[in-house]
């Protein structure tokens, strides 16, 4: 039976490319972001490479309206969600306008959080299901709100995946460093002015194929690239501010 596979943020960057790889492993996909525009160019080039059947689900999760829309979706019944979407803000939180803090935490954690309460109810029922929440290496490290955001996805993906893999459903955070997508043009900053060592960018495509790999054996959280473990492990024994200091470069 073919699977069906929702990513969010599958416009561009990891989403997209969550979405090609799956659509390459056999499922259909559902894609969601904001820009229809950007959905049916990734779409196209899935059914052309797959043949997989692909729809568009344009939706603004911070629109209480569609996010709705896509909590139905999910409700409906899906075999994989993959939550995505996400945005980057300033490390100057105390620069940044708080309504922009408050739509960042809510993107992050609200909304995957009801996404996946949304999605887990046919999954259980069914007994099977995969939910990978995109985080990132910050989630271990004190690294402004955005690695708080993280970290919260990763210690909930930790508890539902003890919880639910019993039951069929298993939960991944995978917990990419820098990679080489559209996020940080978002923010402004063109290639080469990211404040980032060239050893430390990752591969998108690498990025998912491990993050895809680790969620099939069921681990709850999943860091792509040895230099990342190894750096997350030293990040555990140094002090908080050496550890601070290390992560601030770069953006």
């Amino acid at each position: 039976m073919t699977r069906t596979a929702l990513v969010t943020g599958a416009s561009s960057g990891l989403g997209a490319e969550f979405a090609r790889q799956l659509a390459a492993r056999g499922a259909d996909v559902v894609l969601v972001a904001r820009d229809r525009d950007a959905l049916a160019q990734v779409a196209d080039g899935i059914r052309a490479a797959s043949g997989s059947r692909v729809e568009i689900l344009p939706a603004d999760l911070l629109d209480d309206d569609d996010l709705a829309a896509v909590e139905a979706r999910l409700a409906e019944g899906v075999d994989v969600l993959v939550n995505n979407a996400g945005f980057g803000l300033d490390l100057a939180f105390e620069k940044n306008a708080v309504v922009d803090e408050v739509r960042h935490l809510r993107l992050h954690v609200e909304v995957a959080l009801r996404l996946t309460h949304a999605a887990l109810p046919a999954m259980l029922e069914r007994g099977s299901g995969r939910i990978v929440n995109v985080a990132s290496v910050a989630g271990f490290v004190p690294r402004g709100t955005y690695g708080a955001a993280k970290g919260w996805l990763i210690s909930f993906s930790r508890w539902a995946n003890v919880t639910y893999a019993p039951r069929g459903v298993t939960v991944t955070a995978v917990c990419p460093g820098f990679v080489h997508t559209n996020f940080h043009e978002r923010l402004g900053l063109p290639p080469g002015e990211e404040g980032v060592a060239p050893g430390l960018w990752l591969d998108a495509g690498t990025v998912v194929r491990e993050g895809l790999r680790d969620a099939a054996r069921g681990r709850a959280v999943s860091i792509p690239s040895l230099r990342y473990t190894l750096l997350v492990a030293a990040s555990r024994i140094l002090p908080d501010g050496v550890v601070v200091r290390a992560a601030s470069r770069g953006r």
